[in-house]
């Protein structure tokens, strides 16, 4: 994968994106490229650990297939960058200095942020408020995004763990599946570098969290709906991240109490993979349920304003014939010609307080919160149409 370092140093920030995987670029990467980018990441990851003997440049040419030249090369490159020492008559080992060798631990503090998104949504907000905290205490900002990507994921983490950031926030990729870059994450922790995630987490690990209560975020949209007169509630759910399966448990409870019956029927699922077709698979769900479903509870304001459109679409008014509620207050349902009613999401706070927990814990304050939830409120808008009961 080839690396974009689009590094705009503003306000001490520098952003770097990764490009989606391209197995084209990596056959364009010259052989020895592609043998240092392994054993990096073997590295980086603690598959090879400070002091452990790689394996001889004999194996190496047979597990790579290359020439021995080749093989050099890239030991030449990693010992030169302070990755690897050789000794001879001994072998090759990862140096047990390698972060201070390369040069990766600067004089600047300088926190991490890996988010899914960075211009997108709800993200600029979220990282206004990392960065307003973080320049109170004169700390720089190392920005990556993934686009919710598990191996643009790993380029992010490789790279934070290269430069030596002194803290690391994080938003998790598809945090609903299994992550194969655990063992990433569990490298930061063994090397004391402080650590903590924003809107979700990954439940295999432990690692203190700010997340907003998406089950109470989606049981009070569910409760809106049914104190309006729904009883027919449809939901379209995002089923890779985290909360989407708890925005779905909120959904469930506020129908279980109702005693509504939950109808699979009216479920329209997605995930990252499966996005860009929202709006087709919008256009299948809503006319089969176009006589049935009188009220959809959104995962979240971007799909609920994706209802809309699809609704114009289709003839569907809103709410006269369909009833929407989205979450998140994201700015894009603030500034859009319908006002979407929707559930308050912290954002900027949220940034604010990862930013500090990290910054606390850097200076060595004890017994901070491991796991932190905030509250969503209703805000009333236009496209819910209360119906009379039978």
């Amino acid at each position: 994968m080839t690396a974009l370092a689009t590094c705009t140093i503003c306000a001490k920030i520098c952003t770097y994106n990764f490009l989606n995987n391209d197995e084209s670029s990596e056959m364009m990467k010259p052989k020895y490229q592609l043998i240092i980018d392994d054993i990096k990441s073997h590295i980086l990851s603690g598959t090879y650990k400070p002091g452990d003997r790689i394996p001889s440049e004999y194996v190496l040419q047979e597990n790579y297939q290359v020439s021995r030249q080749t093989v050099r090369k890239a030991i030449l490159e990693l010992s030169n960058e302070g990755f690897l020492r050789s000794e001879k008559g001994s072998g090759t080992y990862v140096s047990t200095h390698y972060r201070s060798k390369a040069g990766v631990r600067s004089m600047n503090k300088t926190i991490g942020v890996i988010t899914t998104y960075i211009s997108d949504y709800i993200f600029p907000s979220i990282i206004r408020g990392i960065e307003s905290r973080l320049n109170e205490d004169n700390y720089s900002l190392l920005l990556a995004s993934t686009n919710n990507d598990i191996e643009q994921e790993k380029k992010a983490l490789e790279m934070m763990l290269s430069y030596g950031v002194d803290g690391l926030i994080v938003e998790p990729t598809r945090s609903n599946v299994y992550n194969p870059n655990i063992a990433y994450y569990l490298s930061f922790k063994e090397q004391d570098v402080p650590l903590v995630m924003i809107n979700a987490y990954y439940e295999e690990l432990e690692v203190p969290f700010f997340c907003l209560d998406d089950v109470q975020s989606s049981y009070l949209a569910t409760r809106e709906l049914i104190t309006k007169g729904h009883s027919q509630i449809g939901i379209i759910a995002k089923m890779d991240d985290l909360q989407g399966k708890y925005r779905m448990k909120g959904f469930i409870k506020a129908l279980g109490e109702a005693k509504l019956r939950f109808q699979q029927e009216h479920v329209l699922s997605f995930d990252t993979a499966t996005k860009a077709d929202l709006s087709a698979n919008l256009e299948v769900y809503l006319n089969d349920n176009r006589d049935d479903v009188t009220a959809i509870v959104c995962y979240n304001d971007e799909v609920g304003l994706e209802v809309v459109n699809v609704c114009r679409k289709l003839g569907i008014s809103i709410p006269d014939d369909l009833s929407i509620i989205g979450q998140d207050n994201s700015y894009i349902a603030k500034n859009a010609n319908i006002q979407l009613t929707t559930l308050t999401h912290p954002q900027e706070q949220m940034g604010r307080d990862a930013a500090d927990w990290v910054i606390k814990s850097l200076q060595g304050k004890k017994d901070l919160p491991t796991k932190t939830y905030y509250q969503p409120e209703l805000i009333t808008g236009e496209t819910i149409k209360e119906i009379e009961v039978e």
